[in-house]
């Protein structure tokens, strides 16, 4: 794939979408592979998109099962395939979940049925809104010891931590869509309070964006 960058579009099959996951698809795996379990166990990705992360880490955790998910059905076909195409046979068929949508999060059953839960990139082009939904959903899926880790550029207490993601947050917002821009970490933290979960730790990542880890208070 080219080094130059596309333009900005969030669409999860978009040229811009896979220029960005290529970019920082090692870096994650590197905080992945400190933070996801040694044993065997499941991990459930949030908003999948077209399934290029997920793809990517599967092999590199051949004793972890993975789940993917995403609220637009449409990208199914596309994560399937890449699943196909890469062999990854540790990798489930996509599931419909919408972090908007409370009647798709969860059964009764799958409660404490998760080990780690991660979500890449998604804040920045979704209301603060979902984070409200996904801290209840990892509240219940996650197992007692089960993480969140959520990744992507932040504000830091009110504050832009740089000059590059102030400039982001600036382009973002010159779209004139609501939910677009950098969000703060507190509303992350405050949302995550009210289903029992606490921010453990912030790793900072390469490009200023940062892994949020989350688990049980």
């Amino acid at each position: 794939m080219s080094d130059n960058k596309p333009p900005l579009n969030p669409h999860p099959l978009s040229e811009y979408v896979a220029w960005a996951g290529n970019r920082n698809r090692e870096p994650i795996l590197g905080v992945l592979k400190e933070k996801l379990p040694k044993d065997k166990g499941r991990v459930l990705e949030m908003a999948t998109g077209s399934g290029m992360h997920i793809n990517f880490f599967a092999p590199h955790f051949d004793h972890l099962h993975f789940q993917p998910t995403d609220k637009d059905q449409e990208v199914f076909d596309n994560i399937k395939k890449l699943t196909g195409d890469h062999g990854n046979d540790n990798i489930a068929d996509p599931v419909h979940l919408d972090l908007t949508d409370p009647e798709t999060w969860f059964n009764p059953g799958d409660k404490g049925s998760f080990d780690a839960i991660f979500c890449i990139n998604i804040f920045q082009v979704a209301p603060i809104s979902i984070a409200d939904g996904m801290m209840e959903c990892a509240s219940h899926l996650l197992n007692d010891d089960g993480i969140l880790l959520i990744y992507g550029p932040f504000k830091v207490e009110g504050s832009f931590t740089t000059d590059s993601n102030a400039e982001f947050h600036s382009t973002l917002s010159s779209y004139d869509v609501p939910e677009w821009g950098l969000k703060d970490v507190a509303d992350l933290k405050k949302a995550a309070a009210s289903h029992g979960m606490v921010l453990k730790e912030i790793i900072d990542m390469p490009a200023n964006n940062f892994s949020l880890v989350f688990g049980r208070g």
